[in-house]
């Protein structure tokens, strides 16, 4: 047996190791760099479908705000009807009461 045949196949082996190491290690920071890659896409498109939900939000808001303000027209409106059937109807009442209460006043009774 040659001594430097034993000797070369260590550094092969030697070296096949180192490479393997290198290897490993590049493999390692790739996934590394995928997995960050990942995770901020993930972030990133988390963000957007938050956005797009809090737009749809904002939007059912301004419709169901939009809805009853016309509600509240609609009501302001009854009530103001309302309001003048009942003035008018105080008014033409308000001259019978005044006269039915003099009568009370004046009349004495012993």
């Amino acid at each position: 047996m040659d001594p430097f045949k034993g000797q070369g196949g260590i550094q092969m082996l030697l070296t096949a190791e180192q490479e393997a190491q290198h290897i490993i290690s590049n493999a390692r920071n790739l996934r590394t760099q995928r997995l960050k890659q990942a995770k901020e896409e993930a972030e990133k498109e988390a963000a957007q479908y938050r956005s797009h939900m809090e737009d749809e939000y904002q939007n059912s808001i301004s419709e169901t705000t939009g809805t009853s303000g016309s509600n509240v027209k609609r009501l302001e409106e009854e009530t103001e009807a309302k309001i003048k059937h009942l003035k008018k109807s105080t008014s033409d009442v308000s001259s019978k009461v005044v006269e039915m209460l003099l009568k009370c006043v004046t009349n004495i009774k012993i």
